[in-house]
């Protein structure tokens, strides 16, 4: 069982601040960072760190190949990375005294994907294998309908969030992943998390529906089945990278078990480990951090 996760690869710039900028603000940093990331990077590295035989694909610009030789230093096959001729993305992250973060993307290189290049990276894979998309990158329509003719899973997180995804084949969606917001917004429908969980079940029948929601935990549903898992206490630095880690190993541990409420548990335990320390993909944990 392989995991290509087709998906962003972005130079994370982190400023520490008392509080998120404000319109019209100008205010200092107590800090600056440089960190690898976007969306895909990072789910990527939780694959491995959870155990999975995974593979990035995607772009960078020549200013991103260090990104490339530190996937490699995580067990992230990369051979179906390509360069391209614009800057890598980019992200500028703000993180307040509390945690809380504020992000803007520059997609760079994210947006130089061709429908050839797409075909040929997955028709190295097979039935039963899984690709994992994200909105930080073109294609996604098409990767879709490309997996699926490939009879793979197909794992889409729809983050950021934006109406052109109301036009992706979500029906041919094997697992979504959401958070409340993104979850309202396909729904269309705003009310308690277990309504849109249920519009979403109703929506999307053949899809496993797993909805994250902050501090309240997380729910999965499919079909009949409904399961929630609280969030695992931990002393919050950053949330960064916090839901690409609980997405990478909820699918390593249900790809293995089949077991839903386990993996949300396994999950909401690895996020605790990430919050818990700076940046994105450093903050990620190891397999072998995690004891239920």
């Amino acid at each position: 069982m392989k995991f290509l996760n087709y998906g962003s690869i972005n130079i994370d710039k982190v400023y520490s601040l008392n509080h998120i900028v404000k319109e019209g603000e100008t205010i200092s940093t107590s800090s600056y960072n440089l960190f690898p990331g976007g969306k895909g990077a990072n789910q990527s590295v939780a694959l491995a760190n959870a155990g999975c035989e995974v593979y990035h694909a995607g772009k960078v610009g020549s200013d991103g190949i260090w990104i490339i030789e530190l996937l490699k230093k995580y067990n992230v096959n990369t051979s179906f990375i390509n360069l391209s001729k614009l800057d890598t993305g980019h992200a500028i992250i703000q993180v307040d005294e509390k945690g809380q973060n504020s992000i803007f993307i520059n997609g760079g290189s994210n947006n130089d994907n061709s429908t050839e290049e797409a075909n040929e990276i997955i028709s190295n894979f097979s039935k039963g294998d899984y690709l994992i998309i994200q909105n930080e990158i073109n294609l996604n329509k098409d990767l879709i309908n490309i997996a699926k003719e490939n009879e793979m899973f197909v794992c889409v997180n729809p983050s950021p969030f934006t109406s052109s995804i109301l036009s992706w084949p979500l029906e041919k969606v094997d697992f979504l992943f959401v958070n409340e917001i993104e979850g309202s917004q396909i729904a269309k429908i705003e009310g308690n998390y277990e309504l849109i969980l249920d519009k979403l079940n109703q929506l999307f029948n053949k899809t496993h529906i797993i909805m994250t929601v902050g501090k309240d935990g997380a729910y999965y549903a499919y079909k009949n089945i409904k399961e929630f898992a609280s969030i695992v206490d931990a002393n919050k630095v950053d949330t960064t990278a916090a839901g690409d880690t609980f997405l990478g190993f909820f699918l390593a541990n249900f790809s293995i078990n089949s077991n839903p409420k386990k993996a949300l548990e396994y999950a909401s335990l690895a996020s605790s480990k990430t919050i818990s320390r700076k940046g994105a993909i450093p903050s990620i944990p190891l397999k072998n951090e995690l004891i239920l």
